[in-house]
């Protein structure tokens, strides 16, 4: 039996976030993983990316990795543009208007797990337990005891479920989900286009869906997020190439040119999920776990980084006072500002889907007299981009440490 007080279901971006930020403070922490990751990355981009805000790239220069991350493959953008298709509904947004240099960076999921993954192996007080998978948690009275798939067992004085979406430890735990399918399934893939993208992130709404493209680190080379209809997006998933090109092209507006998809198309369908609690006795969840939200704005990844940072916040306080870090009682402070900071990301991304759904013509108008108000009013766009940037969810800690 080996004995940890955080135990950490889950080696993704969240997870070792959570696991970094904890070391130091004479706690043993265990990461339990289902994959180890290559230790080098591809040449080409990996099809899953997030829009890193300045919020979590706070977060992650505190982890002391964000140097990692941007030695590796990153593209600021200081650019959004967002336009209704075939219609006068448009806003744009650029960083130096607002006294930035940059609006966010775009990077792929991977090259941030594995700045993550590095700097917790070099951590004498954070153990990686990869592959491995668990197979059994009891929650005790004062430990948690788990067994994994390969025999062996750890005890934990608080276990966290940051395992994902379909998170094994939140079923195991019997936390009820609130769902609600977003009817569409999201399209990703690498794309190629004649016209450099500016390191602007550009999107397009049209009636049956919404396109992103998101600038990676090469000019003419953009991630993109297609949100469409399930069988839509089985259909484009399986056009020909020149039929894809042409189709995509033709439904960014030519913005940037002719297109060309220089990677495999995945497909994976869009859910909001909404745990009904995000702790219980020796038992948190962070991130995907906890909470999924439409990629729209891209705020997920940077929803679940600001889970680890108000639950390292939190443990960090409970240990200085003497308290058990697996108390329900003194989790449930972390699981109310969590809670109501999914809702009202859940919310938003809900409201803007409604709006954006349809070719109905008074909601067409509507949205686009919406975009062009947002657009023009004074002081919108500036409260917009605050946001954006995840300025006004930051944790007390993370705004002290400027």
């Amino acid at each position: 039996m080996h004995a940890y007080d955080v135990v950490i279901a889950g080696g993704g971006m969240v997870g070792l976030s959570l696991a970094c930020g904890l070391q130091g403070t004479g706690l043993r922490i265990a990461v339990v993983e289902n994959h180890q990751p290559d230790e080098t990355l591809p040449p080409e981009p990996a099809l899953r990316v997030s829009a890193i805000n300045a919020a979590s790239e706070r977060f992650l220069d505190y982890l002391g990795v964000w140097k990692g991350v941007t030695s590796l493959r990153t593209s600021p953008y200081s650019a959004m543009d967002v336009w209704d298709r075939d219609s006068f509904g448009q806003i744009a947004f650029r960083a130096d208007d607002y006294g930035y240099d940059r609006l966010g960076h775009i990077v792929e999921n991977a090259v941030i797990q594995k700045a993550l993954w590095d700097k917790a192996s070099s951590c004498a007080d954070i153990s990686l337990l990869a592959p491995a998978r668990l197979k059994q948690v009891v929650r005790g009275e004062n430990d948690a005891f788990i067994t994994l798939e390969d025999g062996r067992m750890l005890s934990g004085r608080l276990v966290v479920g940051a395992d994902g979406a379909h998170s094994w430890l939140r079923h195991h735990a019997d936390i009820p989900l609130t769902f609600r399918d977003y009817g569409h399934h999201a399209l990703v893939a690498t794309i190629q286009t004649d016209e450099p993208h500016q390191h602007c992130a550009r999107q397009v709404f049209h009636g049956d869906g919404i396109l992103a493209f998101l600038p990676l680190w090469q000019d003419n080379l953009c991630s993109i997020v297609w949100s469409l209809p399930p069988e839509k997006a089985e259909q484009m998933k399986l056009l020909d190439e020149a039929q894809f090109n042409h189709q995509l092209a033709i439904a960014f507006d030519n913005r940037l040119g002719r297109c060309q998809v220089v990677s495999e198309r995945d497909v994976f369908p869009l859910t909001a999920r909404y745990a009904r609690s995000f702790a219980a006795h020796r038992l948190a969840l962070v991130g995907d776990a906890a909470h999924t939200i439409h990629p729209l704005a891209g705020q997920g990844v940077n929803l679940g980084f600001m889970d680890a940072a108000c639950l390292i916040a939190e443990i960090k306080r409970l240990q200085k006072q003497g308290k058990d870090i697996g108390n329900y009682l003194y989790l449930r402070r972390y699981e109310r500002s969590r809670k109501q900071s999914a809702a009202i990301m859940l919310a938003a991304m809900q409201g803007f889907r409604e709006i954006f759904a349809g070719e109905n013509p008074a909601k067409k108008l509507l949205r686009d007299i919406g975009l062009k108000l947002a657009d023009s009013l004074p002081g919108v766009k500036p409260h917009l981009v605050h946001e954006a940037m995840g300025l006004r969810d930051l944790p007390e800690w993370l705004k002290e440490s400027e």
